[in-house]
């Protein structure tokens, strides 16, 4: 039911219940982000609600609250950080310039974008990697966004070869292009001395080399 001002009535009963959601919201935000924190700096096995209960500065029975158990807390932190991803190279592909070569260089920067590239949330996609082998439903979130992020590296693969004659088949050309970023999010987890700007310059090389009629290490070519 309406009133006259547009508010509906429960609404007017509970005009707080909209600063409640978001307050619940905020609330569950924390815990995914103290998780993260926490695999960052102690690995999947020793986490646990204790501890993110504590890097959240929320109380225990907060967690308990929200999400139960740790496998449900895990799960919804794995599945914020697969959407975060997604978004973020979707995101690329929508301000990108409308070539195929312009898609894959807006790709290949996102992937180093300091927004997503950062060693915190490397380290807690290791943490879930790990264990993906032996938990179904990791797997299906990872793999469901790999997937989804492979198909369209194909697509582009496929769009560059009828355009420049490329002699390489666009499946596996588009695996080794994710593969090799993947590699260098390794590298860059493992704090061996490779930067966030090293791996990237890495990356551009790469599709340079692969794509040399399209793309330069300076950026898109005009054909």
């Amino acid at each position: 039911m309406e009133l006259a001002n547009g508010m509906n009535v429960a609404q007017a009963i509970d005009p707080d219940k909209k600063s409640r959601k978001a307050s619940k919201e905020t609330r569950q935000q924390q815990l995914i982000e103290a998780t993260i924190d926490s695999l960052a700096k102690r690995g999947y096995s020793d986490t646990t609600l204790a501890n993110v209960a504590d890097g959240a500065k929320l109380s225990r029975g907060i967690v308990n609250f929200h999400f139960e158990s740790k496998e449900k807390l895990l799960v919804s932190t794995l599945q914020y950080m697969a959407d975060e991803y997604a978004g973020h190279w979707n995101a690329a592909l929508q301000k990108a310039d409308r070539s195929a070569a312009g898609r894959i260089w807006a790709l290949v920067n996102a992937d180093f974008d300091r927004k997503i590239c950062t060693k915190r949330k490397l380290a807690a996609w290791c943490a879930f990697w790990g264990e993906a082998k032996s938990r179904p439903t990791y797997q299906a979130l990872c793999g469901a966004s790999d997937l989804n992020y492979q198909r369209t590296f194909v697509g582009l693969c496929t769009e560059l070869k009828a355009e420049g004659g490329y002699a390489y088949d666009p499946e596996p050309m588009a695996l080794g292009i994710c593969s090799m970023m993947e590699g260098l999010w390794f590298r860059l987890m493992m704090n061996d001395g490779l930067t966030r700007d090293k791996a990237l310059r890495a990356a551009i090389e790469y599709v340079a080399a692969v794509f040399p009629k399209h793309i330069s290490t300076d950026g898109v070519k005009k054909i």
